[in-house]
């Protein structure tokens, strides 16, 4: 069989939830955030980062936490076959927190976890001989069911002709050494402990671990001994960890001193979190082991992915793309503390993104105003707007059939229960925030003065705010709404959650050809980068033009643009459809009244049955998205041509 992995790691895979409050105890955390977790979990997802082909073999609990996992890797790109399901237990929990810059408490449930039970039966042969590597950490040599299955996958490899790669990640609380409230111990003398993994040292042809680690495998706290005592029993090239000293290479002999092994370059950063920075360390020693690149190349991407997992917050989270790594080999450290530099941390939020939108065909049933006049209209209960949105969606559900390509907007005032049905649906989700109208920009009560009601927000939803903006508003009302989309953007990106900015010009001022390219400068400038755009249907080439050559001059990782209806007549927006889809960076339409108009009049006033309703709608939604297809198809014809 050919090769089809660059890598497969085997072993612990958790769900980490990290204190969200810094510089306290862990007892008084009072909320958290839920990561992946598991040193061969969070190298499989750092790896595939990188652009590595990686894959994981663990088991994990059939329930929400063990879902979490199996769904959180695949946004990553992890190669999913290996992931066993245990039908009898509980997906691993780990809670960490920072207590201050050397105390980092941590408490592990792993109480016959789900990762605990992994045995031979789980190791594919087939699915082993397509790796170019087998990744395997010490916690899995613990116990003999988990042994038994490394043991197997390292045998094949070696078979294969794999290279096989060993980080010893030692936690004596996982191997018995140490009490639930020791979590934080690194080290622990133990005979046994040094036993076991020399009898498997032999099987690997890379070694990496810190000093301590290097003690326990070598069974001295002298780290020259330990490192001959591991050379003794293994040919394998040992990776010496020395935290802000950097790591040092072993190909032949130890030598006397460590500063005599082979070393790279370095990055003095300061350290904000240690936890989870060995993986970064070891995702980037795998991406340059295995493309071939030499060691103190190699050292250099583990050092750098090491000093971007102790600058932030989480495990997996903090690992940098390939694309960041290279920004950051470009610029270099401008501040030590790397989560402050803000450029470098745009570029880590737009690289690491998960979802893939190249097409989008949105159906827009946020509309409260407009909703509320018809219902106000047809004598209907405002309480039926809800109803009449869960019917919007209906015919969305019914128009996508389970593609890709398709979302929603939706509010959560009139709309909350439609916007719970459409969690989980695969649906692009949009969530407005304006308060309807309002200029200058006021946002929906639920957001709170502090903005902390998105703290409330499903990560999948998208903060929506439309601002009626124009180049020429006196100077009072630009700070004004300056402000407010500037704390929002703020507020989006503390809470993990994309942001949509809708600016409308040709609302409260004349417009030319620029008028939306200065907007969108004007916002760059601000320091306001959103991952998606809304802007009106410009009939005018040079309109595109300028605009989308504006944000591709400020943000060259955007998510793109979607073009809204303004209750535009169909035969209008094809016409601006056929304009705006010659740019690549307009991804799809957001048409709300167009599709829903009729529909709402007719179904407030109790003309048409809910059926109808949805019907008439899907038709017309149907339409719009082959209209829009249509004009992508000719916009593709004319380049080629």
């Amino acid at each position: 069989m050919l090769t089809q992995l660059d890598l497969i790691t085997i072993g612990r895979s958790s769900v980490d939830l990290y204190g969200a409050q810094v510089g306290g105890r862990l007892e008084d955390m009072a909320s958290f955030n839920k990561y992946i977790g598991g040193s061969p979990t969070n190298i499989a997802a750092g790896t595939a980062r990188l652009g590595l082909k990686s894959a994981l073999i663990t088991r994990v609990g059939n329930e929400h936490m063990g879902r979490f996992i199996r769904e959180q890797l695949v946004r990553e790109g992890v190669d999913m076959r290996g992931v066993v399901t245990d039908n009898e237990r509980l997906t691993a929990l780990v809670l960490l927190g920072i207590r201050d810059q050397s105390q980092f408490p941590l408490i592990f449930y792993r109480e016959n976890c789900a990762d605990m039970a992994l045995c031979e039966d789980d190791i594919d042969p087939d699915f082993v001989a397509e790796a170019r590597c087998i990744c395997v950490t010490g916690t899995h040599l613990s116990h003999p069911r988990t042994e038994a299955a490394v043991l197997k996958a390292l045998k094949l490899a070696r078979a294969n002709g794999a290279r096989t790669a060993l980080d010893i990640d030692y936690r004596p609380n996982l191997w018995g050494l140490a009490g639930h409230g020791d979590g934080e111990s690194r080290f622990i003398e133990s005979q046994q402990v040094t036993a076991k993994l020399q009898s498997t040292l032999h099987r690997f042809d890379l070694i990496v671990g810190t000093e301590e680690e290097f003690h326990i495998a070598g069974g001295s706290t002298n780290t020259i001994e330990a490192l001959k005592a591991v050379r003794g029993v293994s040919a394998a090239t040992l990776v010496c960890k020395r935290g802000p000293m950097g790591a040092v290479v072993f190909e032949g002999d130890i030598p006397a001193s460590l500063d005599d092994g082979q070393t790279g370059q370095g990055f003095p950063i300061e350290v904000f979190n240690v936890l989870g920075a060995g993986d970064g360390f070891m995702s980037g020693l795998l991406k340059g082991w295995l493309t071939g690149e030499d060691w103190p190349t190699s050292l250099k991407f583990a050092n750098a992915c090491g000093a971007f997992a102790v600058s932030r917050h989480g495990c997996t989270p903090a690992y940098p793309s390939w694309e960041e790594l290279q920004y950051f080999f470009r610029t270099g450290i401008r501040d030590k503390a790397l989560r402050k530099d803000k450029a470098l941390e745009q570029v880590h939020w737009s690289t690491n993104r998960t979802g893939d939108w190249p097409e989008m065909r949105v159906f827009a049933f946020d509309h409260r105003m407009q909703l509320e006049a018809m219902a106000e209209e047809a004598g209907a209960d405002l309480g039926r707007i809800d109803r009449f949105k869960s019917l919007c969606l209906k015919a969305t559900l019914q128009v996508s059939a389970n593609r890709p390509g398709y979302g929603i907007l939706c509010d959560g005032r009139l709309g909350r229960d439609t916007l719970y049905k459409a969690t989980g649906t695969g649906l692009w989700i949009g969530r407005p925030v304006e308060w309807p109208g309002s200029r200058p920009l006021a946002l929906e009560p639920e957001i709170g003065p502090d903005f902390g009601g998105l703290s409330e927000w499903p990560v999948d939803n998208v903060v929506k705010v439309l601002c009626f903006y124009h180049p020429d508003d006196d100077v009072a009302m630009r700070a004004d709404q300056e402000a407010t989309v500037s704390r929002l953007y703020a507020a989006a990106r503390r809470n993990r959650l994309e942001m949509l900015l809708e600016v409308i010009p040709s609302k409260v001022g004349p417009t030319d050809d620029d008028t939306v390219a200065q907007i969108i400068e004007r916002f760059y400038e601000i320091g306001i980068y959103p991952d998606w755009w809304k802007l009106e249907p410009m009939k005018t080439e040079a309109s595109w033009a300028n605009a989308c050559a504006a944000i591709s001059r400020n943000d060259p990782y955007t998510r793109g643009i979607v073009v809204l209806g303004l209750d535009a007549p169909a035969a209008d927006l094809e016409e601006s459809f056929a304009t705006a889809a010659r740019f690549d960076l307009v991804k799809g339409f957001a048409v709300g009244r167009t599709i829903f108009g009729e529909a709402a009049r007719r179904w407030l006033s109790g003309d048409i049955s809910d059926d109808q309703a949805v019907a008439d709608m899907a038709r017309k939604y149907q339409d719009l998205c082959t209209v829009w297809d249509r004009a992508r198809a000719g916009a593709a014809q004319g380049k080629d041509a």
